[in-house]
Protein backbone atom coordinates (compact mmCIF):
# COMPACT_ATOMS: atom_id res chain seq x y z
CA UNK A 1 0.00 0.00 0.00
CA UNK A 2 1.23 3.53 -0.79
CA UNK A 3 2.37 5.08 2.53
CA UNK A 4 1.36 8.60 1.54
CA UNK A 5 -2.13 7.49 0.49
CA UNK A 6 -2.46 5.43 3.68
CA UNK A 7 -1.54 8.42 5.84
CA UNK A 8 -3.95 10.62 3.87
CA UNK A 9 -6.80 8.14 4.36
CA UNK A 10 -6.15 7.89 8.10
CA UNK A 11 -5.98 11.68 8.41
CA UNK A 12 -9.27 12.09 6.51
CA UNK A 13 -10.98 9.51 8.72
CA UNK A 14 -9.68 11.17 11.88
CA UNK A 15 -10.74 14.61 10.67
CA UNK A 16 -14.25 13.34 9.84
CA UNK A 17 -14.51 11.80 13.29
CA UNK A 18 -13.42 15.03 14.96
CA UNK A 19 -15.91 17.06 12.94
CA UNK A 20 -18.75 14.70 13.84
CA UNK A 21 -18.10 14.37 17.54
CA UNK A 22 -16.05 17.42 18.52
CA UNK A 23 -17.14 18.81 21.88
CA UNK A 24 -15.16 22.02 22.05
CA UNK A 25 -12.37 20.99 24.40
CA UNK A 26 -12.52 20.72 28.19
CA UNK A 27 -12.56 17.25 29.73
CA UNK A 28 -14.61 15.76 26.88
CA UNK A 29 -13.04 13.08 24.70
CA UNK A 30 -13.17 14.47 21.16
CA UNK A 31 -11.89 11.22 19.63
CA UNK A 32 -14.53 8.93 21.10
CA UNK A 33 -17.07 7.42 18.75
CA UNK A 34 -20.72 6.79 19.56
CA UNK A 35 -21.14 3.35 21.11
CA UNK A 36 -23.60 1.08 19.36
CA UNK A 37 -26.18 -0.90 21.34
CA UNK A 38 -28.76 0.04 23.96
CA UNK A 39 -28.46 3.26 25.97
CA UNK A 40 -30.23 4.61 29.05
CA UNK A 41 -31.22 8.27 28.80
CA UNK A 42 -32.90 10.74 31.14
CA UNK A 43 -34.66 14.04 30.63
CA UNK A 44 -34.64 16.26 33.70
CA UNK A 45 -37.81 18.22 34.41
CA UNK A 46 -39.65 19.63 37.41
CA UNK A 47 -37.11 18.14 39.82
CA UNK A 48 -37.51 14.58 38.49
CA UNK A 49 -35.90 12.41 35.83
CA UNK A 50 -37.87 10.86 32.97
CA UNK A 51 -35.85 7.83 31.85
CA UNK A 52 -36.06 6.10 28.49
CA UNK A 53 -34.00 3.78 26.34
CA UNK A 54 -32.73 4.01 22.81
CA UNK A 55 -30.58 1.92 20.52
CA UNK A 56 -27.70 3.21 18.43
CA UNK A 57 -26.97 1.36 15.20
CA UNK A 58 -24.48 2.20 12.44
CA UNK A 59 -25.66 3.16 8.96
CA UNK A 60 -23.76 4.02 5.81
CA UNK A 61 -20.90 6.51 5.63
CA UNK A 62 -20.01 6.34 9.32
CA UNK A 63 -23.36 7.76 10.43
CA UNK A 64 -25.75 6.43 13.04
CA UNK A 65 -29.46 5.80 13.50
CA UNK A 66 -31.25 6.17 16.83
CA UNK A 67 -34.26 4.00 17.70
CA UNK A 68 -36.40 5.07 20.65
CA UNK A 69 -37.58 2.09 22.72
CA UNK A 70 -40.80 2.05 24.74
CA UNK A 71 -41.74 -1.55 25.47
CA UNK A 72 -42.76 -3.11 22.15
CA UNK A 73 -42.58 0.23 20.34
CA UNK A 74 -39.65 1.18 18.12
CA UNK A 75 -39.47 4.72 16.72
CA UNK A 76 -36.67 5.33 14.25
CA UNK A 77 -34.80 8.64 14.31
CA UNK A 78 -32.33 8.11 11.48
CA UNK A 79 -31.37 11.75 10.98
CA UNK A 80 -28.34 12.02 13.23
CA UNK A 81 -25.90 14.74 12.24
CA UNK A 82 -23.35 17.23 13.59
CA UNK A 83 -24.54 20.77 14.17
CA UNK A 84 -21.79 23.08 15.31
CA UNK A 85 -20.05 21.27 18.15
CA UNK A 86 -23.07 19.09 18.92
CA UNK A 87 -24.67 15.89 17.79
CA UNK A 88 -28.12 16.75 16.40
CA UNK A 89 -30.88 14.11 16.48
CA UNK A 90 -34.16 14.92 14.73
CA UNK A 91 -37.13 13.27 16.47
CA UNK A 92 -38.49 11.40 13.41
CA UNK A 93 -41.86 13.04 12.44
CA UNK A 94 -41.93 15.64 15.24
CA UNK A 95 -40.59 19.18 15.29
CA UNK A 96 -38.37 18.30 18.24
CA UNK A 97 -34.72 17.39 18.62
CA UNK A 98 -31.87 16.35 20.88
CA UNK A 99 -28.61 18.28 20.77
CA UNK A 100 -25.84 16.59 22.68
CA UNK A 101 -22.09 16.46 23.08
CA UNK A 102 -20.27 13.16 23.22
CA UNK A 103 -18.12 12.66 26.31
CA UNK A 104 -16.17 9.81 27.85
CA UNK A 105 -19.31 8.92 29.87
CA UNK A 106 -21.83 9.13 27.04
CA UNK A 107 -23.98 12.03 25.85
CA UNK A 108 -24.96 15.26 27.54
CA UNK A 109 -27.11 18.05 26.12
CA UNK A 110 -30.73 19.09 25.72
CA UNK A 111 -34.06 17.96 24.33
CA UNK A 112 -36.23 20.69 22.85
CA UNK A 113 -39.57 21.20 21.16
CA UNK A 114 -38.34 23.41 18.35
CA UNK A 115 -41.72 25.01 17.61
CA UNK A 116 -42.03 26.33 21.18
CA UNK A 117 -39.95 29.23 22.43
CA UNK A 118 -37.70 28.22 25.34
CA UNK A 119 -38.96 24.63 25.56
CA UNK A 120 -35.57 23.12 26.42
CA UNK A 121 -34.80 20.44 29.01
CA UNK A 122 -31.50 18.82 30.11
CA UNK A 123 -30.73 15.43 28.55
CA UNK A 124 -28.03 12.86 29.25
CA UNK A 125 -27.40 9.25 28.27
CA UNK A 126 -25.04 6.39 29.06
CA UNK A 127 -24.20 3.46 26.74
CA UNK A 128 -24.51 -0.28 27.38
CA UNK A 129 -27.38 0.19 29.81
CA UNK A 130 -30.85 -1.36 29.35
CA UNK A 131 -32.09 -0.21 32.76
CA UNK A 132 -35.27 1.90 32.85
CA UNK A 133 -35.58 2.95 36.50
CA UNK A 134 -32.67 2.27 38.81
CA UNK A 135 -34.36 0.44 41.70
CA UNK A 136 -32.97 -1.92 44.33
CA UNK A 137 -33.49 -5.66 43.82
CA UNK A 138 -36.70 -6.94 45.43
CA UNK A 139 -37.58 -10.52 46.28
CA UNK A 140 -41.31 -9.81 46.56
CA UNK A 141 -42.39 -6.56 44.86
CA UNK A 142 -46.03 -5.49 45.18
CA UNK A 143 -48.40 -6.58 42.40
CA UNK A 144 -49.64 -3.71 40.20
CA UNK A 145 -50.91 -5.82 37.29
CA UNK A 146 -54.49 -5.64 36.01
CA UNK A 147 -56.95 -2.88 35.19
CA UNK A 148 -57.31 0.21 37.37
CA UNK A 149 -59.98 2.90 37.58
CA UNK A 150 -58.01 6.13 37.75
CA UNK A 151 -58.88 9.72 38.61
CA UNK A 152 -56.36 12.29 37.37
CA UNK A 153 -56.51 15.78 38.91
CA UNK A 154 -55.09 18.94 37.35
CA UNK A 155 -53.58 21.95 39.13
CA UNK A 156 -56.91 23.78 38.95
CA UNK A 157 -58.64 20.98 40.84
CA UNK A 158 -60.53 19.66 37.81
CA UNK A 159 -60.30 15.91 37.35
CA UNK A 160 -60.91 13.40 34.58
CA UNK A 161 -61.26 9.61 34.50
CA UNK A 162 -58.71 7.22 33.08
CA UNK A 163 -58.15 3.49 32.77
CA UNK A 164 -54.80 1.94 33.68
CA UNK A 165 -53.81 -1.36 32.06
CA UNK A 166 -50.64 -2.88 33.46
CA UNK A 167 -48.73 -6.14 32.96
CA UNK A 168 -46.03 -7.02 35.47
CA UNK A 169 -43.20 -9.54 35.50
CA UNK A 170 -41.31 -9.32 38.76
CA UNK A 171 -39.96 -5.78 39.00
CA UNK A 172 -40.64 -5.00 35.35
CA UNK A 173 -43.97 -3.46 34.38
CA UNK A 174 -45.53 -2.09 31.19
CA UNK A 175 -48.90 -0.96 29.89
CA UNK A 176 -50.71 2.29 29.30
CA UNK A 177 -53.20 4.78 30.71
CA UNK A 178 -56.28 5.50 28.60
CA UNK A 179 -58.52 8.57 28.80
CA UNK A 180 -61.69 9.59 26.98
CA UNK A 181 -59.59 11.43 24.39
CA UNK A 182 -56.73 8.98 23.83
CA UNK A 183 -54.05 6.96 25.58
CA UNK A 184 -50.67 7.91 27.00
CA UNK A 185 -49.17 5.30 24.69
CA UNK A 186 -46.49 2.77 25.65
CA UNK A 187 -45.52 3.09 29.31
CA UNK A 188 -42.58 1.08 30.64
CA UNK A 189 -41.06 0.92 34.08
CA UNK A 190 -40.28 -0.83 37.31
CA UNK A 191 -41.74 -1.72 40.68
CA UNK A 192 -39.80 -1.30 43.92
CA UNK A 193 -41.63 -2.50 47.00
CA UNK A 194 -44.86 -0.52 47.16
CA UNK A 195 -43.69 2.02 44.56
CA UNK A 196 -44.57 2.10 40.86
CA UNK A 197 -42.59 3.97 38.19
CA UNK A 198 -43.62 4.27 34.52
CA UNK A 199 -42.30 6.50 31.75
CA UNK A 200 -42.44 7.08 28.01
CA UNK A 201 -40.56 9.25 25.54
CA UNK A 202 -41.63 9.34 21.91
CA UNK A 203 -39.70 12.41 20.81
CA UNK A 204 -42.63 14.77 21.39
CA UNK A 205 -43.80 13.77 24.88
CA UNK A 206 -41.82 12.94 28.01
CA UNK A 207 -44.17 11.45 30.64
CA UNK A 208 -43.51 10.08 34.11
CA UNK A 209 -46.02 8.28 36.34
CA UNK A 210 -45.14 7.60 39.98
CA UNK A 211 -47.40 5.96 42.58
CA UNK A 212 -47.42 4.24 45.93
CA UNK A 213 -49.74 1.41 46.91
CA UNK A 214 -51.66 2.09 50.13
CA UNK A 215 -52.65 -0.49 52.75
CA UNK A 216 -56.17 -0.61 51.27
CA UNK A 217 -54.68 -1.60 47.86
CA UNK A 218 -55.43 1.79 46.28
CA UNK A 219 -52.79 3.86 44.48
CA UNK A 220 -51.84 7.48 44.99
CA UNK A 221 -49.29 9.18 42.81
CA UNK A 222 -47.98 11.97 40.60
CA UNK A 223 -47.94 12.46 36.83
CA UNK A 224 -45.32 14.72 35.22
CA UNK A 225 -45.93 15.91 31.64
CA UNK A 226 -42.93 17.50 29.99
CA UNK A 227 -41.62 20.86 31.10
CA UNK A 228 -44.50 22.19 33.20
CA UNK A 229 -47.44 19.78 33.19
CA UNK A 230 -48.25 18.23 36.54
CA UNK A 231 -51.14 16.11 37.83
CA UNK A 232 -51.93 13.95 40.80
CA UNK A 233 -53.72 10.64 40.45
CA UNK A 234 -55.49 8.00 42.47
CA UNK A 235 -56.55 4.52 41.42
CA UNK A 236 -58.28 1.37 42.56
CA UNK A 237 -58.19 -2.00 40.84
CA UNK A 238 -61.45 -2.46 38.88
CA UNK A 239 -61.80 -4.83 35.93
CA UNK A 240 -65.37 -3.58 35.25
CA UNK A 241 -64.47 0.10 34.84
CA UNK A 242 -65.02 1.65 31.41
CA UNK A 243 -64.57 5.07 29.86
CA UNK A 244 -67.19 7.06 27.94
CA UNK A 245 -68.43 5.86 24.56
CA UNK A 246 -66.00 7.40 22.05
CA UNK A 247 -68.82 7.78 19.49
CA UNK A 248 -70.87 10.15 21.70
CA UNK A 249 -68.39 12.92 22.59
CA UNK A 250 -68.32 14.81 19.28
CA UNK A 251 -71.46 15.43 17.23
CA UNK A 252 -73.16 17.82 14.80
CA UNK A 253 -74.80 20.81 16.42
CA UNK A 254 -78.55 21.17 16.26
CA UNK A 255 -79.51 22.83 12.99
CA UNK A 256 -76.70 21.24 10.98
CA UNK A 257 -77.37 18.17 8.86
CA UNK A 258 -74.22 18.32 6.74
CA UNK A 259 -70.50 18.39 7.41
CA UNK A 260 -68.40 20.41 4.97
CA UNK A 261 -65.28 22.57 4.81
CA UNK A 262 -62.86 24.21 2.40
CA UNK A 263 -59.13 24.22 3.16
CA UNK A 264 -55.94 24.27 1.10
CA UNK A 265 -54.07 21.09 0.23
CA UNK A 266 -50.30 20.73 -0.09
CA UNK A 267 -50.26 22.25 -3.58
CA UNK A 268 -52.25 25.30 -2.46
CA UNK A 269 -55.54 24.24 -4.04
CA UNK A 270 -58.86 24.58 -2.22
CA UNK A 271 -60.42 21.22 -1.38
CA UNK A 272 -63.97 20.66 -0.12
CA UNK A 273 -65.84 17.59 1.01
CA UNK A 274 -68.47 18.61 -1.57
CA UNK A 275 -65.98 18.30 -4.47
CA UNK A 276 -66.96 15.82 -7.23
CA UNK A 277 -64.10 13.50 -6.23
CA UNK A 278 -65.86 12.64 -2.99
CA UNK A 279 -69.44 12.32 -4.22
CA UNK A 280 -70.96 8.87 -3.90
CA UNK A 281 -68.05 7.63 -1.79
CA UNK A 282 -67.54 6.81 1.86
CA UNK A 283 -65.20 9.50 3.19
CA UNK A 284 -63.25 9.44 6.44
CA UNK A 285 -62.32 12.91 7.70
CA UNK A 286 -59.43 12.83 10.14
CA UNK A 287 -59.00 15.76 12.53
CA UNK A 288 -55.30 15.58 13.09
CA UNK A 289 -52.00 17.32 13.96
CA UNK A 290 -48.42 16.41 13.12
CA UNK A 291 -47.40 17.24 16.71
CA UNK A 292 -49.79 14.64 18.18
CA UNK A 293 -48.43 11.11 18.97
CA UNK A 294 -51.95 9.63 19.09
CA UNK A 295 -52.50 11.11 15.63
CA UNK A 296 -49.27 9.45 14.53
CA UNK A 297 -50.62 6.09 15.71
CA UNK A 298 -53.93 6.58 13.93
CA UNK A 299 -52.21 7.79 10.75
CA UNK A 300 -49.95 4.72 10.68
CA UNK A 301 -53.05 2.55 10.74
CA UNK A 302 -55.02 4.61 8.21
CA UNK A 303 -52.10 4.88 5.76
CA UNK A 304 -51.86 1.11 5.42
CA UNK A 305 -55.64 0.65 5.55
CA UNK A 306 -56.18 3.21 2.77
CA UNK A 307 -53.79 1.45 0.42
CA UNK A 308 -55.69 -1.79 0.99
CA UNK A 309 -59.20 -0.26 0.63
CA UNK A 310 -59.00 2.79 -1.66
CA UNK A 311 -60.31 0.86 -4.66
CA UNK A 312 -63.53 0.04 -2.79
CA UNK A 313 -64.92 3.58 -3.05
CA UNK A 314 -63.31 5.01 0.09
CA UNK A 315 -61.42 8.28 0.53
CA UNK A 316 -59.64 9.88 3.49
CA UNK A 317 -59.12 13.60 4.06
CA UNK A 318 -56.89 14.72 6.93
CA UNK A 319 -57.56 18.18 8.34
CA UNK A 320 -54.28 19.23 9.90
CA UNK A 321 -54.37 21.67 12.82
CA UNK A 322 -50.85 22.79 13.61
CA UNK A 323 -48.95 24.47 16.45
CA UNK A 324 -48.16 27.39 14.16
CA UNK A 325 -50.99 28.95 12.16
CA UNK A 326 -48.76 29.23 9.10
CA UNK A 327 -49.31 27.43 5.80
CA UNK A 328 -45.63 27.05 4.86
CA UNK A 329 -44.73 25.66 8.30
CA UNK A 330 -47.71 23.31 8.20
CA UNK A 331 -46.79 22.12 4.71
CA UNK A 332 -43.27 21.22 5.83
CA UNK A 333 -44.56 19.22 8.81
CA UNK A 334 -47.35 17.49 6.85
CA UNK A 335 -45.02 16.59 3.98
CA UNK A 336 -42.68 15.02 6.50
CA UNK A 337 -45.32 12.79 8.07
CA UNK A 338 -46.62 11.80 4.62
CA UNK A 339 -43.13 10.73 3.60
CA UNK A 340 -42.14 9.03 6.85
CA UNK A 341 -45.41 7.14 7.37
CA UNK A 342 -46.35 6.67 3.72
CA UNK A 343 -49.77 8.31 4.03
CA UNK A 344 -50.98 8.84 0.44
CA UNK A 345 -54.41 10.30 1.09
CA UNK A 346 -55.29 14.01 0.96
CA UNK A 347 -53.97 16.35 3.67
CA UNK A 348 -55.30 19.87 4.15
CA UNK A 349 -54.05 22.65 6.41
CA UNK A 350 -57.02 23.67 8.56
CA UNK A 351 -55.50 26.16 11.01
CA UNK A 352 -54.35 26.43 14.61
CA UNK A 353 -54.27 23.44 16.96
CA UNK A 354 -55.88 25.45 19.75
CA UNK A 355 -59.12 23.57 20.45
CA UNK A 356 -61.29 26.69 20.46
CA UNK A 357 -59.74 28.03 17.25
CA UNK A 358 -60.08 24.61 15.61
CA UNK A 359 -63.76 24.53 16.57
CA UNK A 360 -64.29 27.88 14.82
CA UNK A 361 -62.97 26.29 11.62
CA UNK A 362 -65.59 23.54 11.90
CA UNK A 363 -68.64 25.37 13.30
CA UNK A 364 -71.01 22.46 12.65
CA UNK A 365 -69.33 20.41 15.42
CA UNK A 366 -70.21 20.82 19.08
CA UNK A 367 -66.46 21.08 19.78
CA UNK A 368 -63.08 19.79 18.73
CA UNK A 369 -62.71 17.58 21.77
CA UNK A 370 -59.62 15.64 20.81
CA UNK A 371 -56.81 15.21 18.35
CA UNK A 372 -57.35 12.86 16.62
CA UNK A 373 -61.06 12.63 15.81
CA UNK A 374 -62.35 10.51 12.92
CA UNK A 375 -65.58 11.45 11.11
CA UNK A 376 -67.32 8.80 8.99
CA UNK A 377 -69.31 10.29 6.10
CA UNK A 378 -71.59 8.01 4.09
CA UNK A 379 -72.11 7.95 0.32
CA UNK A 380 -74.92 10.50 0.58
CA UNK A 381 -72.58 12.98 2.29
CA UNK A 382 -74.19 12.54 5.70
CA UNK A 383 -72.27 12.01 8.92
CA UNK A 384 -72.76 8.42 10.08
CA UNK A 385 -70.44 8.31 13.10
CA UNK A 386 -67.80 10.43 14.82
CA UNK A 387 -65.08 8.70 16.83
CA UNK A 388 -63.28 10.92 19.34
CA UNK A 389 -59.69 10.14 20.36
CA UNK A 390 -57.74 7.03 19.55
CA UNK A 391 -56.80 3.92 21.49
CA UNK A 392 -53.49 3.02 19.89
CA UNK A 393 -51.61 -0.27 19.66
CA UNK A 394 -50.22 0.26 23.15
CA UNK A 395 -53.71 -0.46 24.53
CA UNK A 396 -53.72 -4.05 23.24
CA UNK A 397 -57.23 -5.48 23.13
CA UNK A 398 -58.81 -2.01 23.10
CA UNK A 399 -56.94 -1.22 19.90
CA UNK A 400 -58.00 -4.55 18.39
CA UNK A 401 -61.60 -3.77 19.31
CA UNK A 402 -61.46 -0.40 17.54
CA UNK A 403 -59.94 -1.93 14.40
CA UNK A 404 -62.80 -4.44 14.28
CA UNK A 405 -65.42 -1.71 14.81
CA UNK A 406 -63.81 0.50 12.17
CA UNK A 407 -63.84 -2.18 9.50
CA UNK A 408 -67.39 -3.25 10.27
CA UNK A 409 -68.57 0.36 10.16
CA UNK A 410 -66.94 1.09 6.81
CA UNK A 411 -68.18 -2.22 5.35
CA UNK A 412 -71.70 -1.29 6.42
CA UNK A 413 -71.46 2.18 4.85
CA UNK A 414 -70.11 0.75 1.60
CA UNK A 415 -73.01 -1.68 1.49
CA UNK A 416 -75.60 1.09 1.60
CA UNK A 417 -77.27 2.23 -1.64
Amino acid sequence: MNTQKSFSAIFTLLLSSLLLFSCGGGTENTNQTLSTGTWRAVIQTQGVEVPFNFEVSPVENGKYAITLINGEERLLADEVAPKGDSLYIQMHIFDASIRAKITSEGLTGTWSKDYVEDYILPFSATPNNETRFEVAAETSPEDFSGEWAITITKDDGKSYPALGIFEQNGQEISGTVMTNTGDYRYLVGNVSGKSLYLSTFDGEHAYLFKATKNDDETLKGEFFLGKTGYRTWEAKRDSTFSLSDSYTLTYLKEGYDKFDFTFKNMTGEDVSLSDPKYQGKVVLVQIFGTWCPNCMDETKYLAKWYEENKDRGVEIIALSFEQKNDYDYAKSRISRIQERIGAKYEFLFAGSSDNEEAAKSLPMLNAVVSFPTLIYVDKKGEVAKIHTGFSGPGTGSYYDKWVKEHNELVDGLLGQE
